[in-house]
């Protein structure tokens, strides 16, 4: 396994972007555009809501969102860490049955 710095050196980034076709640029593009105009429309709210106050059950929301996604976060990453230990992210197998096994 090659070091990061290797992976996203300047040569491989240009060699893969040659072999990109009008299709991928049509995509970045429209990305590119979405992103500015998220950035803008972004921009536009924080001005919009300058001066305005938050009242406290908007405080109270707002941790009550934090710590439910951070409990579900937390909770979704122990359960992928104990599927990993306890053996269940193993390759399927076929168990056959011993009746159903073919005589040696």
């Amino acid at each position: 396994m090659r070091p990061i710095s290797q992976e996203l050196s300047w040569r491989n980034l240009i060699s893969s972007a040659k072999t990109l076709d009008g299709a991928s640029y049509a995509v970045l593009a429209g990305l590119v555009a979405l992103l500015i105009f998220t950035l803008a429309v972004a921009g536009m709210g924080w001005h919009m809501a300058a001066g305005t106050d938050v009242p406290p059950g908007g405080y109270v929301a707002l941790i009550a969102g934090v710590l439910f996604s951070l409990l579900v976060g937390v909770g979704l990453m122990a359960l992928v860490f104990y599927s990993s230990r306890a053996g269940y992210d193993e390759p399927v197998r076929l168990v056959v049955p011993k009746q159903e096994r073919p005589s040696e």
